[in-house]
């Protein structure tokens, strides 16, 4: 398999905002930030870190190599948005055609990576900008972003003209997406139930291996999503193929026939809980992520086996 390339562009004095007498008194880039568009930004470790809690704690992280350079993933916004964006946390500037094309990306970047100056700044434009098209938009990344101002203008304005926004296209968008995460959500929810049913009581002839089998006791009241785990547990629990991707290549041909949007909705939903427990844990000090590794540490128990 191919490794993925990435290009590393070649950055004019001016890129940084700064003056080329100022630009080129700036030592050698020591860090490379790659976008979407698989482009590298050269950058320097010591301003990202001066303007980005965030990136400090990135930067600081231990590399599996000494000789191996450092670098920086911003993905999932385009890549003029972190261009814009890396200028900013060198200059603190930003041109009003900036904001008019990337106001809602900068924003989400200077939210996720702690810039304050920046998330002000997009606040009162977009603030400024709202319509009654883009308000239902921009109010669920004003709510994504804790931004209480623009939350509050999107809120008015939809107040004040609720049957308009009603009709618009986002806001019949929106409903349908929440009708179908809320039911993505249930459906997750009983199988969490499930789970933790199955691993504390036990439910037909699966259960946890320190308990006796219950006689004559029937299926739950949710068996049909039981029945699906327990046969899953069985599977696991006898299958010879589980390495090497000879039992999940199954799983993996099945999700590739199922429908792409609930595979793309399941994939979404642990993305944003993964990114964000890992960017909430950059956020905090040193001292702190230490000392919340080690509690982590400390509550890993074993997993019970199984009575099949």
């Amino acid at each position: 398999m191919e490794e993925n390339q990435t290009t590393s562009l070649n950055i004019s004095d001016d890129f940084y905002g700064y003056s080329a007498a100022t630009a080129r008194e700036l030592p050698e880039p020591d860090v490379h930030i790659i976008t979407s568009a698989a482009l590298r930004i050269p950058a320097h470790s010591s301003i990202l870190a001066s303007a980005s809690p965030v990136l400090e704690n990135i930067i600081d992280r231990p590399r599996k190599h000494r000789s191996s350079e450092r670098v920086i993933p911003i993905l999932g916004v385009p890549y003029d948005a972190v261009v814009s964006f890396v200028r900013f946390l060198y200059s603190f500037r930003c041109s009003e055609e900036e904001m008019e094309k990337y106001g809602i990306h900068l924003l989400a970047l200077s939210h996720v990576y702690s810039v304050p100056q920046l998330k002000q700044s997009c606040t009162k434009v977009l603030g400024d900008w709202l319509t009654m098209e883009n308000v239902v938009d921009v109010l669920q990344l004003a709510r994504m972003c804790d931004a209480p101002n623009l939350y509050l203008k999107c809120m008015k304005l939809v107040a004040n003209h609720f049957k308009a926004v009603e009709k618009t296209e986002g806001w019949k968008k929106r409903s349908r997406k929440l009708r179908e995460e809320q039911s993505l959500y249930l459906q997750l929810s009983e199988a969490m139930e499930c789970l933790e049913h199955i691993c504390t009581e036990g439910c037909t002839s699966v259960g946890p291996y320190d308990m006796e089998p219950t006689e004559k006791k029937g299926p739950c009241s949710k068996f049909s999503t039981c029945q699906g785990l327990q046969l899953l547990i069985k599977h696991f629990a006898t299958c010879k193929k589980r390495v090497n991707g000879g039992c999940l290549r199954q799983f993996k041909l099945r999700m590739q026939q199922d429908n792409k949007k609930d595979d793309a909705r399941w994939r979404l939903l642990v993305r944003k809980v993964v990114s964000a427990k890992a960017i909430s844990s950059l956020s905090l000090p040193k001292r702190k992520r230490e000392e919340l590794q080690e509690t982590n540490n400390n509550n890993n128990h074993g997993i019970r086996s199984f009575r099949l």
